[in-house]
């Protein structure tokens, strides 16, 4: 592990849902650590959501889906308004990453897969894209949300921003084959040696408590 031993007995932070609709949960926490297969960059526990339709769908299935490359566009989830998942201070921003072409076919995956451990070298900008950053006391943890659109940003540095409060938009930019957002919480933003923090999310239009979604786990939030 980069950054030392995983802090697996820390308290899970209580953040919002950073949306509003329907969505479905990926790469979760509640089924495997490290969700996403590395401690790397703080990505301990670090969480991602599809916006997907009635049916399930994060867009329309046709010729592209299986044998090429789509455009963004397409999706349930671009463009969709991301809101602050806690308040505080905005310490990091990255706006001007391109959103790339999306990648369903496992045909266009091959080359995206072989092009990882060049975005891992480039380091956060390559794998986080366009994202901010809200440090919840001064000294952290820190919120990241991830891959959002490029131009989407509404604060800035030293913005203090309140929970619900619109931060930009749902894009696909960096590490990203398909719209989604990616939610993490570290103890840094020296993102080398940062150490992820555990989450839940508040469950407010069920039962007031709090809950982390599981793999392919499909609600709504509003």
């Amino acid at each position: 592990m980069v950054g030392g031993s995983c802090p697996l007995n820390t308290a899970s932070l209580v953040l919002r849902l950073p949306f509003q609709g329907r969505w479905r949960a990926g790469n979760s926490p509640a089924n495997r650590i490290p969700s996403h297969g590395t401690h790397l960059y703080g990505t301990t526990f670090a969480i991602d959501f599809l916006a997907v339709d009635e049916l399930g769908h994060s867009a329309k299935r046709g010729w592209r889906s299986v044998l090429a490359t789509e455009s963004p566009e397409v999706f349930v989830g671009f463009g969709a308004p991301i809101l602050a998942p806690a308040s505080g201070i905005v310490v990091a921003t990255i706006d001007g990453e391109r959103d790339h072409e999306a990648r369903r076919s496992q045909v266009a995956l091959i080359p995206y897969a072989l092009s990882q451990a060049r975005r891992i070298r480039e380091g956060v900008r390559s794998i986080a894209g366009n994202h901010v950053v809200i440090a919840l006391e001064p000294t952290g943890p820190f919120v990241l949300i991830a891959h959002l659109q490029r131009g989407s940003l509404r604060v800035e540095i030293g913005s203090v921003v309140k929970v619900g409060e619109p931060i930009g938009s749902c894009g696909n930019s960096g590490n990203s084959t398909q719209p989604h957002v990616h939610v993490q919480v570290t103890d840094s933003t020296i993102w080398p040696t940062a150490r992820g923090r555990p989450i839940v999310f508040e469950r407010l239009q069920v039962d007031g408590g709090n809950w982390l979604p599981r793999n392919g786990e499909t609600f709504t939030a509003s």
